[in-house]
């Protein structure tokens, strides 16, 4: 199947994972921010995780210098603009991206401006690509819980504007979702939907919880439902949809290679999941990469790339008109 022209759908992009090298280069030379280089194959060293990455901590560390370049309203919205420009070029034709506000505010931005700004860029892209999209709000699990409401707060007024959902990322503890029920409660009672990274380093359990006490729909990885039977049968029951990355899954060592990747296993017991690349810069990948992926080391159907491309349509938080026009590209389109 050639996947560069299959319509997709992806609801799992960190921003501040996806940036151009040359961005990053152009804005960093303009404003004075200091690299570790401003030759792009160089750059890319410290931009992109190996596939031999030791854990998720050490992934995450390669979001340092993407942040550095992302302190203004001008740059984020340019930033917000080309990842979905990127996406629609290879026939992503709907996309959820996520980030924290809080993490762009050392120069002085408000949360509303920052969101605003990344609104701004995924609207501009809209009206010139083929692609529509929406924005999720991460929380650092690594940050108080006084900075989750701060973000809720601060993104209530965005819902239905471009803003949909909520959710929390970083590195992952074991039982981390008992200190955010109460902003994650908040913000369900505002209207936001609920996606939650979890089981994405060993803990299962913590899916369990991300289910129960914060009412998570979607699960961002979930690899390790595999290791804790509760989790598993309550993800299956639910049909809670998780958001699965193959290729970050490999570098952050949730899995050791891409044949002990769960998804098809999942898939065929009938858990919902969706192909996601979590970051493209980051882990140096596309949509249609990550789909080739999947259709190399399982064989997936034409019917299963079907069902899993209406399996993320059905998940997202799209309203639905886009839903329906969305489910229209795969029924027009022979794979």
């Amino acid at each position: 199947m050639n996947f560069s022209i299959l319509p997709k759908i992806e609801l799992h992009c960190h921003l501040d994972g996806s940036l151009r090298p040359k961005t990053i280069i152009d804005i960093a030379e303009r404003e004075g921010v200091r690299l570790p280089s401003i030759i792009e194959e160089e750059l890319l060293k410290d931009l992109i995780a190996p596939l031999d990455c030791e854990s998720l901590d050490e992934y995450l560390k390669r979001f340092a210098i993407p942040n550095l370049v992302m302190q203004s309203k001008e740059n984020l919205k340019r930033i917000s603009f080309e990842l979905f420009e990127d996406a629609a070029k290879e026939n992503v034709k709907y996309m959820e991206v996520r980030f924290a506000p809080l993490l762009h505010t050392a120069k002085g931005l408000s949360v509303a401006e920052i969101i605003q700004s990344v609104i701004d860029g995924m609207r501009a892209a809209e009206s010139q690509f083929d692609i529509k999209g929406n924005i999720i709000l991460s929380c650092m699990r690594t940050m108080s819980v006084e900075s989750a409401f701060e973000v809720v707060e601060g993104g209530k007024s965005f819902l239905g504007k471009g803003v949909v959902a909520i959710d929390l990322c970083a590195s992952e503890v074991e039982g981390f979702s008992e200190r955010f029920v109460k902003p994650i409660a908040l913000a369900r009672e505002y209207g936001y939907r609920v996606t939650i990274h979890a089981g994405e380093t060993g803990i299962g359990k913590n899916v369990l919880e991300a289910v129960q006490l914060l009412g998570a729909e979607r699960i961002g990885h979930g690899v390790f439902i595999k290791d804790c039977p509760e989790a598993y049968a309550i993800v299956k029951e639910k049909q809670i949809v998780l958001e699965m990355c193959p290729t970050s899954n490999v570098q952050t060592k949730a899995v050791p290679n891409f044949s002990d990747h769960p998804i098809y296993h999942y898939h065929q017991d009938g858990i919902k999941v969706t192909v996601n690349t979590d970051n493209r810069t980051v882990s140096d990948t596309t949509m249609a990469n990550e789909c080739t992926i999947v259709f190399n080391e399982f064989q997936i159907s034409e019917q299963d790339y079907q069902q899993i491309y209406l399996t993320s349509v059905d998940a997202s938080f799209a309203d639905a008109e886009t839903k329906e026009k969305l489910k229209e590209y795969i029924s027009t389109h022979s794979i």
